[in-house]
């Protein structure tokens, strides 16, 4: 692997690992505090689903980069400064309401599931093995928040005003998810991971389809990507605050 497809690639999965181990973090805060009892044990699985997923994608990033599986993983999450992160910014928001969650939720386990089929191919055989391992996984959490969409959508009033908001507020944060990391084109070209264009093409259809059936019609077109994944939210650095205290106070623990 040359040394360009390799910076490219290193991108890609701290990316792809970000996100997933912070949608795992902020659904984990609805452990003991979701609607009903269904809920809570729902999205603690959810949650350690997506953290252990992220795990996957950093232990193939310290291979590549010649690190230890054990603690590199800890290291990137515990001691990396909130400029490192390379998380879209929809996974940073707070967990708002549960409506909120659920479109969230729902936003990024499409994107997610249109990516993996893609990443399935991959001539990297690391990531190929990794996306089809997890697929299933998330095959199941997007028939979760899907159904979630439609029962929400379709209920009480002061339900549908609260996912309309949602979705309203989340939408223009979509189009970050599908933002090439730099020199991406060359990954594409080297058949390790789909092109973003085609995944956005993949989630937007469904999505789309899915919501209008819900009464909840999604706006019109996507913003443009301005923003790479260096720039971030204040609640990432507020998250991390939270998270990464005790690490960083017993900096020598083994956990």
């Amino acid at each position: 692997m040359n040394p360009e497809i390799k910076a490219a690639l290193r991108g890609k999965l701290l990316a792809m690992a970000d996100d997933d181990l912070l949608l795992g973090h902020r659904n984990s805060e609805w452990t003991g505090h979701a609607p009903i009892l269904e809920e809570d044990i729902a999205f603690a699985n959810i949650a350690l689903d997506e953290i252990g997923h992220a795990k996957l994608w950093y232990e193939i990033l310290a291979d590549l980069e010649g690190e230890d599986r054990e603690t590199y993983p800890d290291r990137l999450v515990f001691h990396r400064l909130t400029s490192a992160w390379r998380s879209a910014q929809i996974t940073e928001l707070d967990k708002g309401d549960f409506a909120f969650t659920i479109v969230r939720q729902y936003l990024c386990d499409t994107a997610e599931l249109a990516r993996l089929e893609g990443l399935r191919t991959s001539s990297y055989t690391p990531v190929a093995e990794v996306a089809n391992k997890i697929i299933a996984e998330e095959h199941y959490h997007h028939r979760h928040t899907r159904a979630w969409v439609r029962r929400l959508g379709l209920g009480t009033e002061e339900s549908h005003e609260r996912m309309e908001r949602a979705l309203h507020n989340l939408w223009p944060f979509t189009a970050q998810l599908f933002a090439p990391v730099p020199d991406e084109a060359l990954l594409v070209e080297a058949g390790i991971v789909p092109d973003p264009q085609a995944v956005k093409e993949a989630w937007e259809g469904p999505v789309r389809a899915w919501l209008a059936e819900c009464n909840l019609p999604a706006p019109e077109g996507l913003p443009p990507v301005n923003i790479g994944r260096e720039i971030h939210t204040e609640h990432l650095v507020t998250l991390l605050g939270e998270m990464q205290s005790v690490a960083r106070l017993v900096p020598e623990g083994v956990w």
